[in-house]
């Protein structure tokens, strides 16, 4: 297993670049989070289970009150700036195999700065390619929003007078607690403190836990690989357009207003947080 970073001079991209065996072990941990039978040893990495792979280690001392690495890939643009995901993009074009080693290359593509509802916002985009056998794996690429402290947020929908939302057949659904969050943000070494610090999670603004967006978009992708869809050779889109807070019970469904493979989450008042695409790529 090997990790490096590169911070290059000033016009030149800064790259991270990470080297390790693909195992069994990290999947069958995610197939426990979701109460499923996990891959054996011989079959390939199920569709978007990479993302509890490749991951980078940094030090306790490299982290900011938040959790998040406070320089590196990607890091915040300014003191205090709050970090959000916002949704990302994933082209397979193989799958991982068990037993061989992987290698992601990680950088920066796309930063804009604009000015929302709450003030001034920098998204950037991070892109990672994943290569084993010395052939491309999988393209990644994920939003991540910066907004500044203080800024509001929506407010969390009053379940009170609304049921909870029950999964239809063709559906899966998912029961979030604060266990469930701890474990994901473990998986995906994840330190982002509004995962499992109520107190945290509240200072930025949020009324409750906040469900993870990849935790949301692995669930829509499970949803498309149960159902026999293949994601090779497809890009796999998708988009956090509400926060999940606390817990409930999350909903993944087929979307049926779209005329492509699609689905989408809601949360335990019905009100849709998270929407995905699947689309052919070409190359």
């Amino acid at each position: 297993m090997t990790s490096s970073a590169a911070s290059a001079e000033q016009g030149e991209t800064q790259t991270s670049r990470r080297t390790e065996l693909i195992t069994p072990e990290p999947a069958e941990a995610l197939a426990g989070l979701l109460d499923i039978d996990p891959p054996s040893g011989d079959e390939e990495l199920p569709a978007l289970w990479h993302w509890i792979y490749l991951l980078e280690r940094r030090r306790q001392r490299d982290l900011g009150p938040d959790g998040h690495p406070t320089h590196g890939i990607p890091a915040p643009p300014g003191p205090g700036r709050l970090r959000m995901f916002a949704g990302g993009r994933v082209s397979m074009h193989t799958p991982l195999r068990f037993g061989e080693p992987a290698t992601r290359t990680t950088r920066i593509v796309r930063t804009a700065e604009k000015d929302g509802k709450s003030g001034p916002l920098t998204f950037v985009t991070v892109r990672s390619d994943i290569e084993q056998g010395g052939r491309p794996a999988i393209t990644d690429e994920q939003d991540i929003v910066y907004r500044a402290p203080g800024s509001t947020l929506p407010a969390k929908p009053s379940t009170s007078e609304t049921p909870a939302h029950t999964a239809p057949e063709d559906g899966l659904a998912l029961d979030v607690d604060s266990v469930v969050l701890f474990r994901f943000s473990a998986l995906t070494y994840n330190a982002h403190r509004i995962h499992y610090d109520s107190a945290y999670a509240a200072e930025e603004g949020y009324p409750g836990l906040v469900v993870h967006g990849p935790l949301q978009a692995l669930m829509m992708g499970e949803l498309i690989r149960r159902s026999g869809v293949p994601l090779v050779g497809q890009e796999f889109a998708y988009r956090l357009v509400a926060p999940a807070f606390g817990e409930q019970r999350l909903t993944v469904a087929p979307d049926p207003d779209e005329t492509c493979v699609s689905a989408q989450v809601r949360d335990g008042a019905g009100r849709v947080t998270a929407t995905s695409t699947l689309r052919p790529w070409s190359t």
